[in-house]
């Protein structure tokens, strides 16, 4: 059997939501490929695509959030289908992706962005698609332009309560897979905090807080680590840079009062997790999927406007997460989870609701189970 995983390079999440499924293929022999769909028809409009985000979640976050609003506020049904500029685009560019489905001849497709949703609707309006195509949702909200990928076969949601939206989107039930959003398998399996703090030179008993600012160390890490330092609480801070160097150096030179285990990039995050009580971090979907299959409680901070933000309005309704804001500090927040443990305790009972730790598992299974099935029928 084989798969072909079309990914977009925005942001960090889709690409690792395809490399976990890809990962997990390889473990049960079947074979798979990943592309970043710009790529495949165009090398300067994927680089495009990748910076243009960048910029504008970061530098002009503001019309970011106004057109993210925008498109939300579409009436889905009188859009689907016509020719609007961004389908009419989509539309000319999907020959060359047909072109390369055509020659790699895959027996079942998976992509993990909206705007993929729009190339594999679009080429299955043209029934130029004849294998199942299964589209998978990277956060636990329906972006913008998945109304435009309605004639997937799946959908793939992170969770039943999801559905609503699914509907207003025009997806029938038969399409909806809640399977949850695919992580890394690692994250399913469990060590005690005790053990993971000695690992790590921490001291195994002391209330532990993971600060990390996604895979590029997004937000003022250095400011966020002084006001946890200058708490008056006894915890111990492990924060992940990423690939955020000047963060880095700016940490490892400080003098601070707590212990503080500075890391850059890592591949050990789901032992950091083990290890800690809350993690403080931007609501990325995979992210916060890994933390709650950790069962970690989240403090939420620094969110990119659109998805971000509706991500920490479902984590907040749902009970798994904290939000800081101006009027709502960081400190005041840690205290509640250092002089109220119940409160943690409230929250993970609230984590094992919605956490699908098995999530890239439970698709990959179900991706390979319809091709045995149709190939025996």
């Amino acid at each position: 059997m084989k798969v072909l995983i079309l990914s977009v390079t925005a942001g960090t999440g889709h690409n690792s939501t395809a490399k976990a499924l890809s990962d997990y293929f390889a473990s049960v022999n079947v074979d798979s490929e990943v592309f970043d769909t710009y790529q495949l028809v165009s090398g300067i409009l994927a680089k495009t695509i990748d910076k243009g985000y960048n910029i504008s979640t970061k530098n002009i976050s503001k019309i970011y959030s106004g057109w993210y609003r925008l498109l939300e506020t579409r009436q889905d049904e009188k859009n689907y289908g016509k020719n609007s500029p961004m389908r009419a685009f989509h539309s000319f560019l999907s020959r060359k992706l047909h072109a390369y489905i055509e020659e790699y001849k895959p027996d079942a497709i998976v992509g993990t962005h909206s705007l993929t949703g729009m190339f594999l609707d679009i080429l299955k309006k043209k029934d130029r698609i004849s294998v199942p195509v299964y589209c998978i949702l990277t956060d636990f909200v329906f972006h913008p332009y998945w109304e435009e990928g309605r004639r997937v076969d799946y959908i793939v949601t992170a969770t039943e309560l999801l559905n609503p939206q699914a509907f207003k989107k025009g997806f029938r039930s038969s399409q909806i897979l809640p399977f949850g959003i695919p992580i890394s398998p690692k994250f399913a399996k469990h060590e005690s905090k005790q053990k993971m703090r000695r690992i790590l030179g921490l001291d195994p008993n002391k209330f532990t807080v993971l600060l990390m600012g996604g895979g590029v160390g997004y937000g003022n890490m250095y400011e966020t680590l002084k006001k946890i330092d200058a708490l008056n609480i006894d915890c111990q801070i492990i924060v992940v840079c990423g690939r955020n160097e000047k963060a880095k150096e700016k940490i490892d030179a400080a003098q601070t009062k707590k212990q503080v285990l500075c890391l850059g990039f890592v591949d050990n995050v789901d032992q950091l997790m083990d290890a800690s009580d809350c993690i403080i971090t931007k609501p990325g979907g995979l992210s916060t999927s890994e933390a709650l299959a950790k069962n970690l409680p989240i403090i939420i901070i620094n969110p990119i406007p659109g998805q971000e933000q509706r991500n920490t309005e479902f984590l907040l309704n749902n009970g798994v997460a904290m939000y800081v804001t101006k009027t709502c500090p960081l400190d005041d927040v840690i205290f509640q989870f250092f002089f109220f443990p119940e409160k943690i305790e409230n929250m993970k009972r609230n984590i094992n609701l919605l956490k699908r730790p098995n999530a890239t598992r439970d698709i990959c299974e179900f991706i390979v189970n319809e091709h045995k099935n149709k190939v025996k029928g």
